[in-house]
């Protein structure tokens, strides 16, 4: 058995910013609090991904009452899933087991140490046959979870990186008061899919069956659990959730969600080398912008791009004008095809591009696009 210990990644208290040591203090009273109360640590595992050298390890660790009946959280409404007390600090032992060269079973164990929102992201280096793999988790107080990882093997495959909100789920993210409503007071099972989005999911998981899916979202991790059940039930290929935390950083108040997508994809890119993303998201916010940009640094790395269309109506409640018009009445944004368009268009960055309002326009757009 092999034992490993990292170093904590939370950084210096007095490098934190004012509105982080405010965050730090205020979640050091409910832990307190809590714990008084007799709540323990429980571990909330995330999907991870890797190479056949080593996998990353994605899990939070939060405080949880005495007695927490987990079958009746999953379709409570949103809002609930904000109701967290994360434990910082804590130190999760992740353990996989694989088969060595002698045909024994071999055993990896890292300490990994949550940060100061609880999160775990750390690097385990196993070597693991391509597909889905068990990592144990632990706590010293004896919490466990299993942590599912997704090992892509070696040579050049296709993978996919998509957008959630507006892209597979209808969260009206462009007009704030639907997008507040579908996100805090919906209960979980009356989410609803972008149609036909599952669908080409699915066509893209049955002709390229070991190409990872990664959905990356500015959604907060709070609500990874119900995203992953959504998914499932949906139809959509199993895959790694990369979301963000929605509190003041170590550097500011606020976070850039533009700047959450570049970093992941920039990380995927240099973690996953002998991928071709395809890049899916909707023209609702910045998915369009983000994705050209991520084109333009990594071009031999970014298959196509493929943008999901808003209709009319969800551009005005976004307060943005309609698609300007081209020859024949087709629209276009970023240099993606319209909805109904015959043609995709290569932009400058030289990426493939195509759209459409649904998830059966973007599948013929992608097939022309990717010929």
């Amino acid at each position: 058995m092999h034992q490993q210990h990292l170093p904590s990644p939370t950084p210096p208290v007095q490098h934190l910013h004012l509105s982080a040591r405010l965050e730090d203090r205020i979640r050091a009273a409910a832990v307190r609090f809590l714990r008084s109360r007799g709540w323990t640590p429980r571990i909330e595992p995330y999907v991870g991904y890797g190479t056949e050298g080593s996998v990353r390890v994605l899990a939070r660790v939060l405080l949880s009452r005495p007695h927490r009946r987990a079958d009746l959280v999953w379709n409570r409404r949103g809002w609930r899933n904000y109701l967290t007390v994360s434990a910082p600090g804590e130190v999760v032992r992740a353990s996989v087991t694989r088969t060595g060269a002698a045909g024994l079973d071999e055993r990896l164990v890292v300490d990994l140490p949550a940060d100061r929102d609880g999160y775990v992201d750390g690097t385990l280096d196993v070597a693991l046959e391509p597909g889905w793999h068990d990592v144990q988790l632990a706590t010293a107080s004896g919490a466990v979870a299993t942590s599912r990882v997704f090992v892509v093997g070696p040579g050049r495959r296709l993978g996919v990186i998509s957008d959630i909100d507006d892209t597979v789920m209808v969260t009206m993210v462009p007009s704030l008061l639907r997008a507040v409503w579908n996100t805090f007071g919906l209960h979980a099972s009356e989410r609803r899919p972008v149609p036909g989005m599952a669908d080409l999911y699915h066509g893209i998981a049955s002709v390229h069956p070991e190409a990872p899916f990664v959905y990356l979202s500015n959604g907060a991790w709070n609500t990874a659990g119900n995203l992953e059940r959504f998914l499932d039930r949906n139809g959509f290929p199993p895959g790694t959730l990369l979301l963000t935390d929605w509190g003041p950083t170590a550097t500011g108040w606020f976070r850039s969600g533009q700047e959450h997508k570049g970093n992941a994809i920039d990380r995927l890119v240099r973690e996953l080398p002998d991928v071709g993303w395809l890049l899916l998201g909707d023209d609702g916010q910045h998915d369009p912008e983000i994705y050209a940009a991520a084109a333009r640094r990594h071009p031999e790395h970014v298959a196509a791009i493929g943008i999901r269309q808003l209709s009319p109506t969800q551009r005005l409640l976004a307060h943005e004008p309609p698609a300007p018009s081209g020859r024949n009445g087709a629209a276009s944004r970023g240099g993606t095809g319209t909805p109904g368009s015959r043609r995709t268009r290569r932009p400058a960055h030289g990426v493939p591009t195509a759209g459409g309002p649904d998830g059966a326009a973007l599948a013929r757009a992608l097939g022309r696009a990717l010929r």
